[in-house]
């Protein structure tokens, strides 16, 4: 098995730890979760759950990019949220990224996030889907 660490995309803030922002296993790439933080400031987009899921969005079509991949490549993701209340918002957001057929998702409630963050997604995304 092939395995490749992605180390940055460009216009990315740095990472928040030692991992890599996205891996390859075999033509399947594994996407670390991602905050909605802004790239020149790694501070958090203000204004909740909605903005945070379009920054973050953003940063995962980043990465995606850097692979050579779109977001039609994704076809799993995990939503964290910290309020099951912002989920209407994030939802909002999520569905202006994805077209039909949506990647298969999970969306859990969690205590707390990195820097008071409301959302934290991951994906995982699939070469010649």
């Amino acid at each position: 098995m092939t395995r490749r660490a992605i180390i940055d995309a460009p216009g990315l803030g740095k990472a928040l730890g030692p991992y890599s922002r996205a891996v390859w296993a075999g033509n399947t790439l594994f996407l670390s979760g991602q905050l909605g933080t802004e790239p020149a400031t790694n501070k958090l987009v203000e204004g909740g759950a909605g903005p945070e899921t379009d920054q973050i969005l953003k940063g995962i079509a980043a990465v995606l990019k850097e692979a050579g991949l779109t977001l039609d490549n994704v076809v799993k993701s995990n939503v964290y949220l910290t309020d099951m209340t912002d989920f209407a918002a994030m939802n909002a957001v999520y569905e202006t990224h994805f077209t039909a057929p949506y990647p298969s998702r999970t969306t859990i409630g969690i205590t707390a996030l990195p820097g008071g963050a409301h959302v934290e997604i991951e994906v995982v995304a699939v070469k010649d889907v």
